[in-house]
């Protein structure tokens, strides 16, 4: 008990001190061994001991961003084919054996990567490599259409759910659609579209997995109650004669920029409207990233950020109010929404959200500001840091720092970039990606009732 009151007491000593003094007050790192098997495997060990639990945590570089205009939806109707049964682990048998020891696991996909995750005590290691090896290695014989047409209909239910019959559900899509141009890899949601998902063969199945499922497209880290040497016997046992897949090479689009503001109206079953504002900002890690959550943090983050009070609070025209900074690999995008209030139209709220914003561009933030969204970052991270497995756990994040910048252990580097933020860095911010650049601006109003709409103009 001493030295987990240690322990806490040095966490809020941290949070609470300036963030001058924070800079220096401690120096995060995450210990890793990392080595490539022949076939491309790269594959990251981090020790600990804390606790008896492994996580292991597979990245494959593969996302919705690798899929073609007509075939959208792949990788996320393969993540879940992953769960089908491969030669050795018939279906059922995955999740079954896992259950049985205790474990843990799932997957998730985005636009650049698709990640599977298993979390389970230490002695179990060698069963969720051998689970995860057996379907990289031995998955291109059990995919059959059946098994196709069973996850298609799953897939397609979830977009039904997610989308079609979820209030506001397909305002992101519509967001993409305009933020971005038809040949661009962020044009479409990850999920896909019902069209080409339900285009998709037995063929494009079995050559996406050819291309993009292979040791040498993927990154396998370990994180937990291990020892480096005996972890890698095992990755060695279990995947070094999976072989080699095709190199897969990637041209980077343009950079995309809009040349006017773009207004869209969006009739929905929905009871109150909502207006979108989204901008091209900056792809992850880049110059400005960090800043741009700070931004958002001042903006909208919680209830005595500047939209919220000024909404929800003073005016009581709104229910509620959102930012955030999206940055991906290839592009980033930064959006902010608000739905109203009853009795009251979109062009009323989003007179307020640019009132604020030119508030924000002209003065800047406040220095307290600025500390309050630095406080809220740290306590995130460092709470993310506290487990090993799970999304976003060290495991993941080994992962997410190797894939983004190429740095397993970027842990200090990424939070010094949200301590280095300043009040003039945000202003700055403010002014050159929402002032000074254009937008699209997306009303989502009940069906029937166009006239809520922001009144500058619709397009199709």
């Amino acid at each position: 008990m001493r030295n987990i009151a240690t322990a806490t007491a040095a966490l809020l000593g941290l949070l609470t001190a300036r963030p001058s003094d924070r800079l220096s007050a401690q120096s995060l790192r995450v210990p890793y061994q990392t080595f490539t098997l022949p076939n491309g495997l790269q594959v990251l060990l981090h020790e600990d001991h804390s606790v008896p639990l492994v996580a292991v945590n597979m990245w494959y570089h593969v996302g919705s961003a690798d899929e073609k205009p007509g075939r959208t939806g792949f990788a996320h109707l393969f993540e879940h084919i992953m769960f089908m049964g491969s030669q050795h682990v018939p279906t059922g048998e995955f999740d079954k054996l896992l259950e049985a020891t205790g474990g843990d696991n799932n997957a998730s996909t985005a636009e650049d990567r698709t990640n599977y995750y298993e979390d389970a005590p230490s002695n179990v290691l060698a069963l969720m490599l051998w689970l995860d090896s057996d379907r990289m290695g031995f998955l291109l014989p059990e995919i059959t259409a059946e098994k196709v047409d069973v996850q298609r209909g799953v897939v397609q239910n979830e977009r039904r759910q997610s989308y079609e019959n979820r209030p506001y559900g397909l305002a992101e899509e519509n967001i993409l659609q305009r933020l971005y141009p038809p040949e661009h890899p962020y044009h479409w949601p990850v999920i896909g579209s019902m069209a080409d998902l339900q285009a998709a063969t037995l063929d494009d199945v079995r050559g996406f997995f050819r291309s993009y499922y292979t040791p040498n497209n993927a990154t396998l880290a370990i994180a937990g109650d291990i020892t480096p040497r005996d972890a890698r016997q095992l990755v060695e046992r279990y995947f070094g004669e999976i072989p080699r897949g095709p190199a897969v090479t990637r041209t980077p689009p343009p950079a995309v920029t809009l040349g006017t503001d773009i207004y869209a109206t969006l009739e929905d079953r929905v009871q109150v409207p909502r207006v979108y504002d989204a901008w091209h900002s900056m792809k992850a890690f880049a110059d400005g990233d960090a800043t741009l959550d700070v931004l958002a943090n001042v903006l909208a983050g919680g209830r005595s950020s500047r939209l919220y009070k000024r909404l929800v609070y003073e005016l009581q025209i709104a229910t509620d109010v959102v930012a955030f900074q999206d940055g991906g690999r290839i592009d980033g995008k930064f959006e902010l929404w608000a739905t109203a209030r009853p009795g009251h139209d979109l062009s009323e709220l989003e007179r307020v959200i640019d009132e604020e914003v030119r508030k924000l561009a002209l003065a800047g933030p406040t220095p307290r500001e600025v500390e309050r969204a630095q406080n809220t970052f740290e306590a995130q991270f460092l709470s993310r840091m506290e487990r090993v497995g799970g999304f976003g756990g060290k495991a993941d994040q080994l992962n997410f720092y190797n894939y983004f910048v190429g740095t397993p252990d970027y842990f200090q580097k990424d939070l010094d970039r949200y301590r280095k933020v300043t009040a003039v860095d945000v202003q700055g911010a403010v002014r050159r990606y929402l002032v000074d650049a254009h937008r699209v601006v997306l009303s989502v109003v009940p069906q029937g009732k166009p006239e809520l709409a922001v009144k500058q103009g619709v397009t199709p």
